[in-house]
């Protein structure tokens, strides 16, 4: 993928602040789609938008523009590969954080939110998809990011999504009443049918509680 042009640099830094909706020619524009630094939004007015790696671009200054002809251009830096929502199982520190790491999700659920109205039957946009019935973990994972509940990771606590070998449900712990409340919440919110259950004891004690979750049909 080749580093945008210090034209294509400043149509990414005039962008706005807070959607990343993007204002130039339509040419220059479908440039920065074809460079998968903008997309372009499927419903009417079909105004462009930053993706997630052209706001990495506008806010780290990572890229640099494309030197004049003379000069060798160095090595394009390597993708930063497809959005994955945090499971809470992740072992080293991944990704963005902060303001960047959000925009990344709120993208990412506007997008899942888009994808539940353009497949499902009716068009609803509060019930899963079948998208989300084939990837459980990552959904429900999504679901609860996008609702500002904190996955867990090297050094802190917080959830943890996993497969189980129920079909169509996964399981959500988290190590406080709280979070587990929250996090059931979240999923509900998100068109998730969702129960609390006791572990299993384990030498002799009592285990904690964690949520089983299942993308809601009607």
């Amino acid at each position: 993928m080749k580093p945008p042009t210090a034209a294509q640099r400043r149509i990414i830094e005039a962008a706005d602040p807070r959607t990343g909706r993007l204002s130039g020619s339509e040419a220059q524009l479908s440039g920065l789609v074809r460079a998968r630094l903008a997309f372009r939004h499927p419903r009417p007015p079909h105004a462009f938008f930053l993706t997630p790696a052209g706001h990495r671009v506008r806010d780290e200054g990572a890229a640099p523009a494309v030197p004049a002809a003379s000069e060798p251009p160095p090595p394009a830096p390597a993708p930063s590969g497809v959005f994955a929502a945090r499971t809470g199982t992740e072992t080293e520190p991944v990704g963005p954080e902060g303001p960047a790491r959000a925009r990344e999700v709120r993208g990412a659920w506007e997008g899942l939110v888009e994808l539940r109205r353009m497949t499902n039957p009716d068009g609803a946009r509060d019930r899963p998809c079948a998208w989300e019935r084939t990837h459980l973990v990552q959904a429900a994972a999504l679901a609860l990011e996008a609702a500002g509940c904190r996955p867990a990771g090297p050094g802190h606590e917080g959830y943890r999504v996993t497969a189980t070998p129920q079909p169509e449900a996964v399981a959500v712990r988290e190590p406080t009443p709280e979070g587990i409340r929250g996090c059931a919440a979240a999923l509900e919110r998100a068109g998730w049918q969702v129960s609390e259950h006791a572990e299993p004891r384990s030498g002799g004690r009592s285990g904690g509680r964690y949520v089983l979750a299942s993308p809601r049909r009607t």
